[in-house]
């Protein structure tokens, strides 16, 4: 069976990160092994919120898998809080990296042109540093502009300024980046990348639906992950991702009594099944 690590928090209650990872993961026979760099009562859109750092633990997970000998088919990584585990997981990097296994960064740090509380520019050039070790990187706009100082723009943006984002960011190391919530109109919605090896651009639009919620990034960045150790080819995996997530999205709008902390993905999880058949 192949492995896949997640480096990221646990958030107790509210669908994101490891919560939503791991579920995710295994529904495409992938064992799913962890490192928690977190523990939250409720995920950061909760007031109230109980915090425990779990930084000092890692490097010590890390020796006793590496005095195990254990493998991993690809290692990923979603919301990291501190420069120290921004350090550390480089290191993790550089342990765990093989030739047969592939790394993927979502830098999970700013969204809608701001960065999340806590960062700086200082923490986004160093999220490019280790953007730039990874295989496969699957910021947002916003993510992107930050990590390589370009002026963010909203809307109206033309192609050449998003293949413009993308030859900079695999200019920071890695062979495909993946950019998402792109649209050029205001009816469509979805991703776009460039895979460095190929010289090819890829895109994968589905209808812009009204709403937005906590944690379909995470959603989306699990799913291509959990394709891509199965096997799918990187353009399937995308598409795989992108519809899985609008899924997850439709369904939660379509049930009534839906709270708006995270989606309803459990509920999607036999769509996805379907899916990857």
């Amino acid at each position: 069976m192949k492995r896949i690590l997640t480096i990221q928090d646990v958030s107790c209650v509210g669908k994101c990160s490891l919560t939503v990872a791991l579920p995710i993961i295994s529904c495409f026979g992938v064992e799913a092994a962890v490192m928690p760099t977190a523990v939250l009562s409720t995920h950061t859109q909760f007031k109230g919120f109980t915090f425990r750092d779990l930084t000092s633990d890692m490097t010590d997970i890390t020796d006793h898998w590496k005095n195990l000998g254990i493998t991993f088919d690809g290692l990923y990584t979603g919301y990291l809080g501190s420069f120290e585990q921004l350090k550390i997981v480089e290191g993790i990097f550089d342990d765990f990296k093989t030739e047969n296994n592939f790394v993927l960064v979502d830098p999970v740090m700013a969204d809608n042109g701001k960065l999340y509380a806590g960062f700086d520019l200082n923490f986004a050039k160093n999220m490019a540093t280790l953007c730039g070790k990874a295989d496969v990187i699957v910021p947002n706009l916003t993510e992107a502009c930050f990590m390589l100082g370009e002026e963010y723009i909203e809307k109206g943006y033309s192609e050449d300024y998003i293949k413009n984002l993308l030859h900079k960011l695999v200019g920071l190391g890695a062979k495909k980046a993946l950019l998402t919530g792109v649209s050029f109109n205001d009816e469509d919605l979805g991703v776009y990348g460039y895979d460095s090896v190929k010289k090819e651009y890829f895109s994968y639009y589905r209808k812009r639906l009204p709403a937005a919620f906590h944690g379909t990034g995470d959603i989306f960045a699990s799913s291509l992950c959990g394709a891509m150790a199965m096997g799918k080819d990187f353009e399937e995996a995308m598409k795989i991702a992108v519809d899985y997530t609008v899924k997850c999205i439709e369904i939660t709008l379509n049930t009534p009594d839906h709270v708006d902390y995270g989606v309803e993905f459990e509920k999607a999880i036999p769509y996805l099944i379907e899916r990857i058949k």
